[in-house]
């Protein structure tokens, strides 16, 4: 039985693969910010008027002490200034769009990087670091058609990209559900990872899972999961890669995942127990299937209804235990509304020779209708009456299977020989009846 995948993957939603923390200057970036302050210090001659500078940092202190308003009027009054350069310009709205995000105005976070960013002649350092936080801004908006177009624009003029970068494009394909599209720049992080000898964050190998997952690719899902399960190891990557294992019909790997967590404990849900036992059923071992159901349902793990009291019974008939099938079957029957079940118990009664149960169970079936072959009923009471030698009654439960053509062949043989047999116990008796009774001197 197949592991459910919608459950198996339920921990896969957008929000996990948020791969950054979106901290302002984002980790890509802190090192060109870093040489953008000192290049500041020595520069700042050559790149801004000192009265700029001087406002650009009064506005850094109250921000960097949380007065936001304050900081903010500051660089409103730096912008009602005329004559600043290009490069003043972008600085200032650098600054700006940093309180913006800081403050969780997203809109007009992104609203001045672009300010930013329409500047001519800006330093390549503050190109790339305004187009990545800006690419990150529109994954917070989930305005993911602009993040992937801005980050697409990031590499173009960035040297050496970070798994970082490619994971974020990654996640923006898949968030537009281009599956495809997704896995390139995952397997360049991937590669790049191993390259370097590290190992690979849990987000990246959850992406690629998902994304082979989409695309149905189940043999590259296992070997992702191979990985996750030795590196994180999780319940729900060991679940998801049984489901997968599933998937590819290899049945027998999915059971031995399920039975290696039933085992350790680790699987704890009644569907995931019915899983694993109907996985013992499939893979004809009904004992362990049984067990595996008896002691849920002993625990309340597994519910005591219809179908699972008829699986249960099942398991231990097919286990050839039909002294144990009895009290999950008469649990099941008196449940159900139909008579089938009721037929299956009095078959397991009549594999014990309990032929006076049976006969109750097949009059009750019977009698509750709904049972689908009522012919081999009647041919079961027929038999389970001639044991008694209770032969009307096995003569007209013989007669009623008869009417069947199913039945008919088999019925009128076993018609014959009760007729018989009633005949001939009849001819004893009366034998008996006519013979002298003995006298003391004979």
């Amino acid at each position: 039985m197949k592991c459910k995948m919608s459950i198996l993957l339920r921990t896969i939603v957008p929000a996990m693969f948020l791969v950054f923390a979106f901290s302002m200057p984002s980790a890509d970036v802190q090192a060109q910010e870093s040489k953008k302050k000192e290049e500041r210090k020595t520069k700042k001659a050559q790149s801004m008027g000192q009265k700029t500078y001087e406002k650009l940092t009064e506005a850094q202190e109250l921000i960097e002490a949380k007065q936001y308003d304050q900081g903010l009027a500051v660089l409103r009054e730096l912008e009602r200034e005329k004559k600043l350069t290009a490069y003043e310009k972008a600085q200032l709205y650098n600054y700006f769009a940093y309180t913006y995000f800081t403050l969780e105005k997203y809109q007009d976070a992104i609203r001045s990087y672009q300010k930013v960013l329409i500047q001519p002649d800006l330093p390549e350092g503050l190109i790339t670091s305004s187009l990545y936080t800006l690419a990150q801004l529109y994954f917070i908006t989930e305005e993911y058609k602009k993040a992937v177009a801005t980050i697409e624009k990031w590499f173009k003029v960035t040297d050496k990209p970070s798994e970082n970068a490619y994971m974020l494009l990654g996640q923006g394909y898949y968030q537009l559900e281009d599956y495809k599209k997704s896995l390139q720049p995952l397997k360049k992080a991937y590669k790049l990872v191993k390259d370097r000898g590290d190992q690979p964050k849990e987000n990246l190998l959850l992406l690629m899972r998902v994304d082979y997952y989409n695309l149905n690719d189940y043999k590259n899902m296992v070997n992702v999961l191979k990985e996750l399960v030795v590196l994180y190891p999780k319940t729900e990557y060991w679940l998801t890669m049984a489901g997968a294992y599933s998937e590819l019909k290899a049945l027998e790997k999915q059971m031995s995942i399920m039975e290696m967590l039933y085992e350790s404990g680790y699987l704890p849900k009644g569907n995931q127990q019915l899983n694993l036992a109907n996985l013992y059923l499939l893979h004809e071992v009904p004992y362990k299937a049984a067990t595996v159901l008896d002691k849920g349902m002993k625990k309340g793990i597994i519910e005591k209804n219809v179908r699972n009291l008829r699986l249960l019974s099942q398991a231990f008939l097919q286990a050839q235990e039909s002294k144990k099938a009895i009290d999950p079957l008469s649990q099941a029957a008196n449940l159900s509304k139909d008579g089938d079940l009721d037929i299956r118990l009095a078959q397991a009664y009549l594999n014990l020779d309990k032929y006076k149960e049976a006969i109750g169970a097949l009059e009750t079936g019977l009698k509750k209708g709904g049972v689908k072959r009522r012919d081999t009923a009647q041919v079961m009471l027929g038999l389970a009456n001639f044991e008694l030698q209770r032969f009307n009654s096995s003569i007209t439960a013989f007669e009623a299977a008869s009417k069947d053509k199913r039945s008919r062949k088999t019925a009128e043989q076993w018609l014959g020989h009760v007729k018989n047999e009633k005949a001939r116990k009849q001819q004893l008796k009366d034998a008996l009846k006519k013979r002298p009774v003995p006298t003391e001197d004979a």
